[in-house]
């Protein structure tokens, strides 16, 4: 779990690039947001949170299923993860931001697809 990144990871680094690449200016990880998201667009009041499918629970994906070994704890740890998230987006909502979830698995599928909908009002 050591290589696992908080931050930088390549979703996040293609999503980056994408909404750079049409304009779009950022900031990376603002602390002072609940969940500290992952991008923030500050001009369009929106919130862009890029989520790995395993980590996130992300359901009916294939990549976020259980590991076989340790079970109870991974079942645990990403259903923390799960509660958190919810509570995070709901309190960046209550403060009036717009929040867009990205799936790993729809960016590595679908990266031109699933990104040109967030150009969309």
């Amino acid at each position: 779990m050591s290589r696992v990144r908080a931050t930088d990871s390549k979703p996040e680094i293609a999503v980056r690039r994408f909404l750079f690449s049409k304009g779009f200016r950022y900031r990376k990880n603002v602390k002072s947001l609940p969940g500290k998201p992952d991008i923030v667009l500050p001009k369009h009041k929106t919130v862009v949170q890029v989520q790995g499918c395993f980590w996130h629970g992300h359901k009916n994906c294939e990549a976020s299923t259980l590991p076989r070994a340790g079970k109870k704890y991974w079942a645990a740890k990403i259903g923390s993860n799960m509660i958190r998230d919810k509570k995070n987006k709901r309190n960046l909502k209550r403060l009036g931001w717009s929040v867009i979830v990205v799936w790993e698995c729809q960016i590595r599928e679908q990266l031109d697809k699933r990104l040109s909908l967030l150009l969309k009002p």
